[in-house]
């Protein structure tokens, strides 16, 4: 009798134990899950409150792979006409740092069904599966090694396609088939939402630093991009060089061909200027017919062969006008270089001394019988 009693009581306490184990576990798990929920609320937090495209990119490579346990996050975007490259490399984003972003001109490269997603009324699903060299390529580039498993994100606005978010495992398990996709369309959409935020404040930015007429920059965009480069050039040792550039008897031309030929002219003469530049330098008009263009890494000499470039660009093919005349225009450009002796000025006055250097040399220029380039 009191061995039954004694093995009852045995069971029950070994009973009472399994269940205390199973009630830690679930606990545990419970404090898991509440800090890995935690861990994407403040993910959520940062990547809405990025004021910028450099921002939200670098904090979605840098805590994403951290937060998920992740051993690779790369964001594939469409950018048809590469609008949005152009762009953000003018602004100054630093794409070196952001290496696993993708940009893609067409929105079949990123490898959703999106034709029978279309003919069905449904958006694309995520695609989560294990990892194929071939098929993943365009996602994962540079794959990191032992990558196994991996999740391909639709990012979607109003049923559109705009890019997607590619997430990799080395666990084999980590992303199949069956597994729900719930948590990741949600990622999916808040990231889609913030990425199509701060590209359209950009581009309204762009477009407040840029020259309505022309395409190229303002002159507000040009005295702020000056005093960057000449800081950044002073820490780094290179040289910043600097053209003024203006249309020689120009106002003849609006008085004889009228206002709707004087800004073709004003848009042809960016155009060839453009085309001589590298993407590095920037080209502003500083308004009338006068450009500024800056110049990166480049002496007083490497300058003068540019503005001889743009000069034979300019004068040695005519201008075509809209009635289909044929216009010769030709331009004098002055050149400087901002040399050892400015480094002992403030920023802002290295700046306006590097412009009126050019500015001079473009005085001599027009007084030495115009088409022509003298450097400072």
């Amino acid at each position: 009798m009191h061995e039954q009693q004694g093995a009852s009581v045995r069971e029950l306490m070994a009973e009472n134990a399994a269940l205390r184990r199973q009630l830690a576990s679930l606990i545990d798990q419970a404090e898991s899950n509440h800090a890995i929920m935690m861990r994407h609320q403040a993910f959520d937090l940062d990547i809405v409150s990025a004021s910028s495209f450099q921002e939200l990119v670098a904090t979605i490579f840098r805590q994403l792979p951290i937060i998920a346990r992740l051993d690779i996050v790369t964001l594939s975007l469409v950018d048809t006409g590469a609008d949005i490259f152009t762009v953000m490399h003018k602004l100054g984003v630093d794409f070196d740092a952001l290496s696993n972003l993708l940009f893609h001109e067409h929105p079949e490269e990123l490898g959703f069904a999106l034709e029978s997603d279309r003919a069905s009324g449904r958006p694309p699903r995520p695609r989560l599966g294990p990892y194929h060299p071939v098929s993943h390529a365009a996602a994962f580039p540079a794959p990191p090694a032992g990558l196994a498993s991996v999740a391909l994100v639709p990012l979607l606005r109003n049923r559109r396609l705009i890019g997607s978010l590619n997430l990799g495992s080395r666990d084999p398990g980590r992303f199949t088939p069956l597994l729900g996709t719930d948590f990741v369309e949600h990622m999916g959409s808040i990231i889609a939402i913030c990425l199509e935020n701060v590209i359209s404040n950009e581009m309204l930015k762009y477009i407040g630093l840029t020259d309505a007429l022309t395409g190229v920059y303002n002159r507000r965009y040009m005295d702020r991009r000056l005093a960057e480069e000449i800081a950044r050039a002073r820490r780094q040792s290179y040289r910043v060089s600097c053209m003024y550039i203006d249309i020689d008897h120009f106002k003849q031309v609006n008085d004889t061909y009228g206002h709707q030929a004087g800004d073709d002219v004003l848009r042809e003469v960016a155009s060839r200027i453009k085309a001589e530049l590298r993407m590095s330098d920037a080209l502003g008009r500083f308004g009338g017919e006068e450009f500024v263009v800056l110049l990166i890494d480049a002496d007083l000499e490497s300058a003068g062969m540019v503005a001889q470039r743009i000069r034979a660009s300019v004068s040695d093919r005519p201008f075509l006008l809209a009635e289909g005349q044929g216009l010769a225009v030709t331009v004098s450009i002055g050149v400087a270089m901002l040399d050892e002796s400015g480094h002992g000025l403030a920023i802002e006055d290295a700046a306006l001394e590097l412009v009126a250097q050019a500015d001079a040399a473009l005085y001599r220029a027009k007084q030495n019988g115009r088409n022509q380039v003298v450097a400072a």
